[in-house]
């Protein structure tokens, strides 16, 4: 009789990849984790229970078919269970590192609920692809036939590679137009290496540019080129182009040198990490080297410029958030995992001003949860008379982003946005008001994960393709 390789999880414990002590994370940018063994990946795969209402796939944006990779890989069909796996997600290996599974699959896993420790989706996820590049199962884009038609991308982070990938499979002619030298977005620029090696992104890429993808780069839309050529050259256009803008902070002395944006400080620390040539990296401007630093803000990117900051050999760093430790939107996973690379939290804390220029302190004002705002979380208020100064030499503004105003960068009025400054689309195709123009990803629904990007660009490729055969659809003198 063979063995049952499912339902162990009351005999085995959940268990994750081996983890780089703190000590060696802090001397380097390689991923923390290190790779399941196989017979590892089949034994956590094994935990699962496979439940007849997998709230793991309800509650992942693509509705990854988890409990069948989970057990093919348990059965040690790999291969299988890579192809099950890529069926609806672009780029799996992407997602198993940088998802936040602690509130998405992991987070709603049923044997979680009882008390048995969730099963470890994200770890044999990455292990899946990753071994299936290794291996060489990820085949090249190679489409039935090709189309007469094109798409134009505006934009080459997730939610425009994974539209790209998906209508190229079909035979679409594809064009992505970004302002950086590389594609990626934030998945190249924006996310640390610790977190995702970006030869992982660039292999994508690759794959996307031999399966006849073309890229334009170091094009900046509204200077370059205007949207209107863009549009006169394509079926179709898809804007993709994320959330840019910086929140920045306001009080006495904002201006000082020494505080910067959290964008710049991690475009530059990546940057420096392809070896690239980066004066502001050189001159201290963007390295946190023998620095005290301060990094405000309590979401994952402010986890980023932390765990950065650690490994450029900062002094000490200190994240300062208005809220609880509860109630911050970042992953509670990645404050651990800060905390013990040696960063300190201040829960309850706000910055009101800044000495020095350069930069020299912070002034801190301590807070409390009072009541409930529109949105039923606990509004931070000040707690009077609790101000402190907190020594730094480099402030780093980690506020979260909002949209560009890209109806005026691109002489485009009539495309219409939201009173958050996003573009206003159809949720699910991405279809806006100007005829065969679509958008997707943050651009659409504010600042949110690469999952969600990812959704809305595979969605929204799918709505192109069925705009495409319609016959509205003009093709490109």
């Amino acid at each position: 009789m063979t063995k049952q390789p499912m339902l162990k999880f009351v005999d085995v414990e959940r268990d994750m990849p081996e983890k780089r002590t703190a000590d060696m994370r802090r001397q380097d940018f390689n991923e923390i984790y290190a790779e399941f063994a196989d017979e590892k990946a089949k034994e956590q795969s094994g935990r699962c229970s496979q439940c007849g209402v997998p709230y793991c796939q309800t509650h992942c944006p693509l509705h990854n078919n988890i409990p069948d990779w989970l057990r093919l890989t348990a059965e040690g069909r790999l291969k299988e269970a890579y192809e099950v796996s890529q069926l609806t997600n672009t780029f799996p290996e992407i997602c198993g590192r940088i998802c936040p599974q602690d509130r998405l699959c992991e987070g709603n896993c049923v044997i979680e609920k009882a008390g048995h420790g969730t099963v470890t989706i994200g770890a044999v996820e990455k292990y899946i692809t990753d071994t299936a590049w290794e291996e060489g199962w990820v085949e090249p884009i190679a489409p039935p036939a090709e189309r007469v038609e094109s798409v134009g991308i505006i934009g080459a982070g997730p939610g425009g590679l994974a539209a790209a990938d998906v209508l190229r499979r079909e035979g679409v002619q594809v064009t992505v137009y970004d302002r950086y030298d590389r594609g990626g977005g934030l998945m190249t620029y924006g996310i640390p290496s610790f977190k995702l090696e970006k030869d992982v992104v660039m292999r994508r890429i690759d794959q996307l540019e031999q399966g006849g993808v073309e890229f334009v780069l170091n094009c900046d839309v509204g200077k370059d080129i205007t949207f209107e050529e863009i549009r006169s050259k394509h079926n179709a256009v898809m804007v993709a182009t994320g959330v840019y803008k910086s929140r920045n902070l306001t009080g006495p002395g904002v201006g000082a040198d020494g505080i910067v944006r959290a964008i710049d400080f991690l475009t530059a620390s990546n940057r420096v990490g392809f070896g690239d040539e980066v004066p502001e990296f050189d001159s201290g401007e963007l390295n946190a080297e023998g620095k005290r630093v301060v990094v405000v803000g309590g979401g994952d990117t402010a986890m980023d410029c932390v765990r950065t900051a650690v490994r450029q050999g900062a002094t000490s760093v200190t994240c300062l958030y208005r809220r609880d430790r509860d109630n911050m939107p970042g992953s509670q996973r990645e404050v651990a995992n800060a905390e013990e690379e040696g960063v300190v939290f201040e829960w309850l804390s706000a910055p009101v001003g800044f000495a020095g220029d350069p930069v020299t302190a912070v002034r801190v004002q301590k807070m409390r949860l009072g009541a409930p705002d529109a949105t039923g979380r606990q509004s931070p208020e000040p707690v009077e008379g609790a101000v402190e100064d907190a020594p730094a030499e480099l402030v780093i503004q980690a506020l979260g982003f909002e949209p560009e105003d890209l109806p005026t960068l691109w002489n485009q009025k009539e495309l219409e946005v939201t009173r958050w400054g996003t573009i206003k689309a159809d949720f699910t195709t991405g279809q806006t008001g100007l005829e065969g123009v679509f958008a997707v990803g943050d651009i659409v629904r504010g600042a949110s994960l690469v999952v969600w990007a990812i959704r809305d660009g595979r969605d929204s490729a799918s709505a192109i393709l069925e705009y495409l055969s319609a016959p509205q659809a003009i093709a490109a003198e």
